[in-house]
């Protein structure tokens, strides 16, 4: 089983761009949201045994997030609802150079109203840890608490997700290093690779991570790629060409991508070339979880963009 915990939220789409949340215009939403569902939807979309650990508000828009959760085939069963708090929600407007801003709404929302059950994962299951839930302290509590458990019985697989806000938390800091010790499976960005490690060649931070007891490495790199590594073998792979839509949450999509595939028994040269692809197809539509792809898909995709 691959278990995840962190926010849920819904998602508003602003459809006029440079905006900047600052005028009157039209979105389109609510989008089921936030890094760790998006992560175990696309676990679950690979066919594989996907958890999720979070909270929603007993109301429609936590509806659409559990809907949509269980629909794709994950567990909810640790899913929460608070009748007296609302479920967490994001607005996002688009620049035309691709920035983007956004204005959550989570904190004394029932997406932070979690806490630790030591029910929520059994031996042998593996974590995945995405970044972008540790600068709210009542979720980071729990996914530390949760990494303290795995990583004695488990894997840990860790997004770091590095955001503004982490980078002014003293405490999220902290708690990126330490989840980054515990780390069996690493699956940064390269803005990531040059925050955490600054003025090191990514060769040698791959070197440096897997001599130091990391099994897998896989580095996203958008439109570029992926540079994946393990103890034996270096995989520098190529990214396809699509017509981007919507980038949020394409990262998300290539880790559960890559970690249901792991789950499954695939060969991690085969995993990253899927979750390469997944990456890719995520882009081409409107809200952060509605492409998830099946591994079906990938493996279509991957077929038509050979040669």
């Amino acid at each position: 089983m691959i278990v995840t915990a962190g926010e849920l939220l819904v998602e508003f789409v602003s459809m006029q761009h440079g905006c900047g949340l600052r005028e009157k215009t039209h979105f389109v939403g609510p989008f089921p949201s936030g890094a760790s569902a998006i992560f175990a939807d696309q676990v679950a979309r690979m066919g594989a045994k996907s958890r999720m650990i979070g909270t929603v508000g007993d109301d429609p828009f936590g509806t659409v997030i559990t809907d949509r959760l269980q629909n794709d085939g994950v567990d909810v069963s640790f899913v929460e609802k608070r009748d007296s708090l609302t479920t967490g929600t994001a607005f996002v407007s688009y620049y035309d150079n691709d920035k983007r801003i956004f204005v959550f709404h989570l904190d004394n929302t029932a997406a932070d109203d979690i806490t630790y059950n030591k029910g929520f994962v059994d031996a042998g299951d593996t974590l995945h840890v995405s970044g972008a839930s540790l600068g709210n302290e009542k979720i980071r509590s729990v996914v530390l608490q949760l990494v303290e458990e795995v990583s004695t019985s488990g894997k840990i697989s860790f997004d770091p997700n590095i955001r503004q806000e982490l980078i002014n938390d003293d405490k999220a800091k902290s708690a990126i290093c330490y989840i980054l010790e515990k780390t069996h499976i690493f699956i940064p960005s390269a803005y990531d690779i040059g925050f955490l490690f600054p003025d090191v060649p990514c060769d040698d931070v791959i070197r440096c991570m897997l001599d130091g007891g990391k099994e897998i490495i896989a580095i996203k790199r958008g439109g570029r790629g992926v540079i994946g590594a393990t103890a034996d073998k270096t995989f520098d792979l190529t990214g396809y060409t699509v017509d981007e839509i919507d980038p949020t949450g394409a990262g998300d999509c290539f880790c559960g991508a890559l970690l249901g595939a792991i789950d499954r028994g695939i060969p991690i040269s085969d995993a990253l070339h899927y979750a390469n692809a997944a990456g890719a197809l995520h882009v081409t539509e409107m809200g952060p979880m509605e492409y998830n792809p099946t591994l079906q898909q990938i493996k279509d995709f991957i077929a038509q963009n050979k040669g």
